[in-house]
């Protein structure tokens, strides 16, 4: 697998470091409130694991399964729910914790689906962000580090489903996926 990383982008001691800065800052920003973090499978768990550790609050957790990708490296447009949550968002603040904001075209439906969820508050945490790529106007509200835009694999990111164990953030070898 290590053979197939052309760069470790991100190492583990810097992700952790990240991860406790962003989780701090949360404890302070949502201190006193009941704070709703919602994982999307299955590339944010990692970081969703790490990071509640870090949030020195009391909360609750909860996940959603969203597609665009499917298997492939170019994002299809097209999102789906394939599994929503077991709990309700209304009179909660909601934090939605993704691994990666790319085009945007995921985490802009999810979000206007959530809204008319009736939550108190709806935020976006990420660990990463990809600007150069985006397709709509949307930014997450916390983010972990803004990347080149280049393929990662890694910290639960994958290609094909793989590398998401990967203890790091690596850019993944184009003739890995440019099949």
């Amino acid at each position: 697998m290590e053979e197939m990383i052309s760069k470790v982008l991100i190492d583990q001691d810097t992700l952790k470091k990240r991860v406790a800065e962003i989780g701090e800052q949360l404890t302070n920003d949502y201190r006193g409130k009941e704070l709703l973090v919602i994982g999307i499978f299955k590339g944010a768990v990692p970081f969703l694991a790490d990071l509640i550790r870090e949030i020195k609050i009391p909360l609750r957790y909860d996940f959603m399964a969203v597609s665009s990708y499917g298997s492939g490296a170019v994002s299809s447009g097209a999102v789906r729910i394939l599994k929503d949550l077991d709990t309700t968002v209304e009179d909660s603040h909601v934090l939605i914790v993704e691994d990666i904001v790319d085009t945007g075209l995921t985490l802009k439906y999810l979000k206007e689906n959530l809204a008319r969820r009736h939550p108190l508050s709806l935020k976006i945490v990420t660990l990463l962000d990809k600007p150069d790529r985006r397709k709509v106007d949307i930014s997450p509200d916390y983010n972990g580090f803004t990347i080149p835009n280049e393929f990662v694999v890694g910290y639960g990111l994958d290609y094909d489903e793989k590398f998401r164990n990967l203890p790091y953030v690596g850019i993944l070898k184009p003739e890995v996926y440019e099949k």
